[in-house]
């Protein structure tokens, strides 16, 4: 487990910017931003924001955004402010894909005798801003199932593991449409493990990009 939580931005900027992965990622935010400008009413106005997620998504639970009304001084400092929160999510976004795709550091006193290499899943439950999300997609989820299964008006309960497992739990929703229509509890099934499939995905690159923000490689 990562011994230090302090942050280092150099790295996190570093891994953003030296993988072709993490470059082709930031390019194709670069050019769904350029579709938002060009074509504002189309359906690919989303994709910067799905892009980003699930880190751009947290802006919906404050009362402002970029669709703040009045107009004036007031919106115009929203949209700044929701534009600079989605370069920072493409950045962090960007770091987890550089982090993902880098050879794990070794010690250079290791020897065969030395714990195993950790595999891969165990970054989504080895450091605690992993651990954090993990928590957040399981109590999104829990409280989607409550709604379906016991609530007599389940509303709009899977808004919630939907944005906390962005990007990939669309994915989920595709999948379990067909489904829905036939068999009920089928789609909410199959929409149930396709969140919690994309929450682990979503853990995975959390935890390796912690580990090497997060301080030096730990040897325990």
């Amino acid at each position: 487990m990562p011994t230090s939580a302090r942050f280092r931005p150099r790295r996190l900027l570093a891994l953003a910017t030296d993988s072709l992965p993490a470059r082709a990622y930031l390019g194709l935010v670069a050019l769904g931003v350029v579709v938002l400008f060009l074509a504002p009413d189309s359906p690919y106005a989303m994709a910067p924001a799905l892009l980003t997620a699930p880190l751009s998504f947290l802006p919906v639970v404050l009362p402002f955004g970029a669709g703040t009304a009045g107009g004036g001084a007031a919106e115009v400092a929203a949209a700044v402010l929701y534009g600079g929160w989605l370069l920072l999510c493409a950045l962090v976004n960007a770091a987890a894909f550089g982090a993902l795709v880098r050879r794990p550091d070794r010690a250079p006193d290791r020897t065969p005798s030395a714990r195993p290499r950790r595999t891969l899943l165990a970054a989504a439950v080895d450091n605690w801003p992993a651990r954090a999300y993990v928590a957040v997609v399981a109590a999104a989820l829990g409280t989607f199932l409550y709604a379906v299964l016991l609530s007599p008006d389940p509303g709009f309960a899977g808004i919630w593991p939907l944005i906390a497992a962005a990007p990939l739990s669309f994915l989920a929703v595709a999948v379990s449409a067909p489904a829905e229509y036939s068999l009920p509890w089928l789609g909410t099934l199959v929409f149930s493990v396709g969140v919690a499939l994309a929450g682990l995905v979503n853990a995975v690159l959390i935890g390796r990009l912690t580990r090497r923000i997060g301080g030096p490689p730990s040897r325990g």
